[in-house]
């Protein structure tokens, strides 16, 4: 955008009392509109009065906007349904009216909206489900609750029904009779919690395509569920190439319960030690590029610095809301578990940054109050995704998994596993082994460094 549109979209009051675009300066220095320096055009809207912002024959951007969200919007009588009214006044009211004009002509998703719109039939989260699953229609449903058209649902579970069904199309009516009543059996115990983990439909969807796989493998050897003993699960986990096949536990413990298979156990996963941890040579100068390179954008630079200092799961990270935040006369802590920890000043400015910046999407008036998040996503309403994050933080150099590892082993040095645990958030059992990791790590790191002392003193 030239600096002169700039000007033109942003209207300011001028020293005549008047709002308009200030074209130019005084010999103050201060902002002056057209007509105090004899420029006679006029940047007043034709149709609504308000200055500035110009688009086309005499409009604003934001009449024009207003025009086309109706046009997007109507339905088979001419007109805007009344359940869409909340959809339409938000996207009318976009606080960045050119961005939401350039949304609406160029998404794919304003062409379903435009399509629902259209068939003029009542908005419900039945009618999105009849739809082919998408991208584009799980942003318009998002959008929909957004805006106050549809009311809430744990989306990400309740779309997992579908998921399966697409799954089951080249399985058996066998495998489909068992893999049925076992996932409503997962999505009853996830409804009776409250709060869904983010990552909720995911662990459900892998437990039960291990179990689909599993179908197929005792098809394959000519055994029924019935016929199962602990020799075919120990065969099953030793073909393993992944930790992947020891979620079968769950599917067992079902089949049990109902008496499809006699008591089997599925022996724990493997624990390993953390891989790849990023060295502390390369750590601390990553840190202090966070910390200190304003080339970066201000989000990378706050998920960096708080991935190299604390370590926090991604998860955790991106749901980090202004809530998380204490901000003191003099500090400023983070609240990752259940104790706060002091953030670096450096650090709690950048933070503060995110808190403080507007959380709308340019096309997007926001009207369902909800979280403020630190690091919103491209989807209304909706942090960052995991995936997203750390491709991003990857993109700028700043490797997630090996900076986590290193934060992790770093913190469990110098901590007792009750405290790491209560200040990252993580398990404690979790913390317990990173402890007992980090601690021998740390007496051999000491024992090799005496045994080169020695060898320099000879």
């Amino acid at each position: 955008m030239s600096c002169y549109n700039a000007v033109l979209r942003s209207p300011a009051e001028c020293s005549r009392g008047t709002v308009q675009p200030l074209i130019a300066r005084n010999n103050d220095g201060a902002g002056v509109c057209g007509p105090c320096v004899g420029f006679a055009a006029d940047y007043t809207c034709r149709q609504c009065g308000r200055a500035g912002n110009p688009h086309s024959r005499g409009r604003c951007a934001h009449c024009v906007l207003a025009e086309r969200v109706n046009a997007l919007l109507t339905g088979p009588d001419g007109m805007v349904a009344p359940q869409m009214k909340p959809l339409a006044a938000a996207l009318a009211d976009a606080p960045s009216p050119f961005p939401a004009i350039q949304w609406l002509k160029e998404s794919p998703n304003t062409k379903l909206l435009a399509q629902l719109a259209a068939e003029g039939h009542m908005l419900s989260h039945e009618l999105l489900d009849e739809l082919p699953p998408s991208r584009n229609q799980r942003y318009i449903r998002q959008l929909l609750f957004h805006t106050g058209v549809l009311e809430e649902r744990h989306e990400d579970l309740e779309r997992i029904p579908g998921w399966l069904e697409h799954e089951l199309e080249d399985k058996s009516a066998a495998h489909a009779n068992l893999a049925r009543p076992f996932l409503h059996w997962f999505l009853r115990q996830r409804a009776a919690i409250r709060r869904h983990p983010a990552s909720a439909d995911r662990d459900l969807r892998r437990r039960v395509s291990v179990a689909l796989d599993f179908l197929s493998w005792i098809d394959q050897r000519g055994l029924d569920l019935a016929d199962l003993a602990q020799e075919h699960i120990d065969d099953w986990i030793a073909g393993a190439t992944s930790q992947r096949r020891y979620l079968i536990r769950y599917f067992l413990k079902w089949t049990t319960s109902r008496r499809l298979t006699r008591e089997l156990t599925v022996p724990s996963i493997p624990r390993q030690e953390p891989q790849n941890l990023l060295d502390e040579d390369d750590r601390w100068p990553l840190l202090q590029r966070c910390l200190t390179d304003e080339a970066l954008p201000t989000d990378v630079r706050a998920a960096g610095a708080i991935t190299l200092l604390f370590g926090p799961s991604t998860e955790r990270l991106c749901h980090l809301t202004p809530e998380h935040l204490k901000f003191g006369d003099k500090d400023t802590h983070l609240v990752l578990g259940r104790h706060p920890v002091l953030l670096p000043p450096r650090l709690a400015e950048l933070l503060r940054r995110l808190a403080e910046q507007p959380q709308l999407r340019p096309q997007l008036s926001r009207v369902r109050p909800g979280p403020q998040w630190l690091f919103p996503g491209m989807v209304p309403g909706k942090p960052i995704s995991t995936h997203g994050m750390t491709q991003k933080l990857n993109r700028h150099g700043i490797p997630v998994r090996t900076a986590r590892n290193a934060a992790l082993a770093a913190l469990a040095a110098d901590l007792p596993s009750p405290i790491l645990a209560d200040v990252t958030g993580m398990h404690r059992h979790t913390a317990l082994r990173w402890v007992a990791y980090a601690r021998r790590d740390w007496a051999e790191y000491l024992a090799a460094r005496a045994e080169d002392q020695q060898e320099d003193n000879r």
